[in-house]
């Protein structure tokens, strides 16, 4: 594994250029009290190391979560997330129960969508200053 791997944080890596993807950092961060979480696009210096390092390709179109040394993707990683946040959105991991395969099947779905749906924008998201220090990539 890379150097790029070796961090503390559970580092969630997003399509940077995705409004829908942006929207869920946000909504990540709002609901991440204790700063568990890190972010880095997929197409950022960080992000392209990961996934060379996890040997995942590098047109991938899912959100990534590195946590605990492991590259867990689609709705394994949005489940993961979902399990760290505070309010109910823990509840969502009860989907783990049905299989992967009937999960990511929905998740590919709305990942070949999302541009049309959510629209898509020409750079990478830049954080606000009381943010950068959550990203990895500014």
């Amino acid at each position: 594994m890379g150097a790029a791997t070796q961090i503390e944080y559970q580092v969630i890596l997003f399509d940077g250029v995705c409004n829908l993807c942006n929207n869920s950092v946000n909504f990540v961060i709002d609901r991440d009290p204790n700063q568990k979480f890190r972010y880095a696009s997929l197409q950022s210096e960080f992000g392209e190391q990961v996934k060379k390092d996890f040997n995942r390709s590098a047109d991938l179109h899912s959100v990534l979560l590195l946590k605990d040394n492991q590259l867990l993707d689609k709705s394994d990683a949005a489940l993961a997330i979902a399990g760290e946040l505070t309010g109910l959105w823990p509840l969502l991991t009860v989907f783990r129960i049905v299989p992967k395969s009937l999960r990511d099947a929905v998740y590919n779905w709305i990942a070949r969508n999302r541009y049309r749906w959510f629209g898509r924008q020409d750079v990478c998201r830049v954080p606000s200053p009381q943010l950068r220090s959550l990203f990895l990539d500014t």
